[in-house]
């Protein structure tokens, strides 16, 4: 097997520094990344029964769902089943929606308001009226998909606003929870208060709907925003720290912040268990743990500078996968997609699971930062190739409704394999 990797690798190499436009390089680099996908595929843990091949649906800002705040409910559901629909073309199984952007439902919640990116005003319900969950939940089982909710835990405002905020969302209600930060306001995950609230709205989903996971990214504390000088602002949560010290608590600051987001990690796990406990549990962290782990890999300290200790959270058993974001090409020697991808294989030493986050909203943009389709072809390769990744998730759907520089017709025979 590793006899075929290591030709199939040889291979593209050649063909890696051909220009995009090059027949050679658009024909052959998918077939030989279709061939070394037939040769292996990602292994399903006893947990998942089948490779997760995933898509990410964004409602905040209209990303990707609905597209604009003034559709009507029959055009937002036609738009969605649209999405349904190519994700089911291109063989994918799980769609991974965004169901609470900026503590407000992309659902009927008794606890947080609806959503304006549905309506343009928060707090106004679908008129006529419709559960956008209810009916994704329904439109996905019925290709035979996963529904997973997408939760954004500790974002309580979004900087493009069109409406007031509503007088049943935390801002206003709990003006106490929440922090200015850079252009956002945050519930302030070092407050007990604000983790329970925060479970006790995830755990609202799973006893009232029928999804097949609960998803949380990389949004916990924030991350680091400067000021005009260039300095780091600390995250303002004086408070809650005092709070904690007047408490007898001894942890330095950055391990009591870290702490607070293991807590609420550890128990969002335990709660959905508890509810239901098919249902699985997963996060999509930053792809970079810490720099130099492995020693090759630079960049942001996840660790120390966002307090997310995503490892642990892995090794503990928190999660049923862990969906790190490995949002950079296999020739970035200082983030490199298949040696970050084999090092998180190598930490989860439980078996839960390791998904590969993938970014597809660069491919052909013209931005020296954009990657083509057969990249893209390429990393899904690596991860069928990888023995201990149970499969993958793509960011975001509006690349695959554009069919953006053809991607459609690279991917998706590699991904059907």
């Amino acid at each position: 097997f590793w006899f075929l990797v290591s030709g199939f690798w040889f291979l593209v190499s050649g063909f890696w520094f051909l220009p995009y436009a090059s027949p050679v390089k658009r024909l052959l680099v998918p077939a030989l990344a279709l061939f070394l996908a037939a040769c292996a595929t990602t292994h399903p843990l006893p947990h998942r029964a089948r490779e997760l091949r995933g898509l990410w649906v964004t409602t905040v800002n209209n990303g990707d769902w609905p597209s604009r705040r003034d559709l009507t409910p029959e055009a937002q559901r036609q738009e969605l089943i649209a999405i349904l629909d190519r994700a089911a073309s291109l063989h994918l199984n799980a769609i991974f929606l965004q169901v609470r952007p900026k503590a407000d439902a992309v659902y009927a919640s008794s606890l947080e308001p609806w959503s304006e990116f549905l309506s343009g005003t928060m707090g106004k319900p679908p008129e006529p009226f419709y559960d956008p969950l209810s009916f994704a939940i329904t439109e996905a089982h019925a290709r035979g998909m996963e529904l997973h909710a997408w939760f954004n835990p500790f974002r309580a405002h979004h900087p493009n606003p069109e409406s007031p905020q509503s007088a049943a969302q935390v801002v206003r209600l709990h003006p106490e929870q929440v922090v200015d930060y850079g252009k956002y306001v945050w519930l302030d995950p070092g407050d007990p208060a604000v983790r329970t609230e925060v479970l006790n709205v995830i755990a609202d989903v799973v006893k009232r709907y029928d999804v097949d996971g609960v998803h949380l990214d990389d949004y916990f504390y924030p991350y680091q925003e400067k000021d005009a000088a260039g300095q780091v602002i600390d995250f303002p949560d004086e408070p809650t720290w005092q709070r904690y010290q007047s408490g007898g608590g001894r942890l330095s600051r950055n391990d009591w912040r870290r702490d607070s987001i293991n807590q609420f990690v550890r128990d969002l796990y335990r709660s959905v268990k508890g509810i239901r406990n098919r249902v699985e549990v997963g996060i999509s962290p930053f792809g970079i743990w810490r720099p130099h782990h492995p020693p090759q890999i630079e960049g942001l300290d996840s660790y120390e500078k966002i307090y997310a200790d995503s490892r642990l959270w892995l090794q503990n058993g928190w999660v049923d996968y862990l969906a790190p974001q490995l949002y950079w090409p296999i020739a970035k020697r200082e983030q490199s997609f298949p040696v970050l991808l084999r090092w998180w294989s190598e930490q989860d030493v439980r078996g839960r699971g390791i998904v590969a986050g993938m970014s597809i909203n660069r491919v052909s943009t013209g931005r020296p930062a954009s990657v083509t389709p057969e990249e893209i072809a390429q990393q899904l390769a690596l991860v069928k190739s990888e023995r201990r990744a149970v499969g993958f998730i793509l960011f975001s759907a509006r690349t695959l409704m554009e069919n953006r520089g053809g991607i459609n017709e690279v991917i998706g025979p590699i991904v059907g394999q």
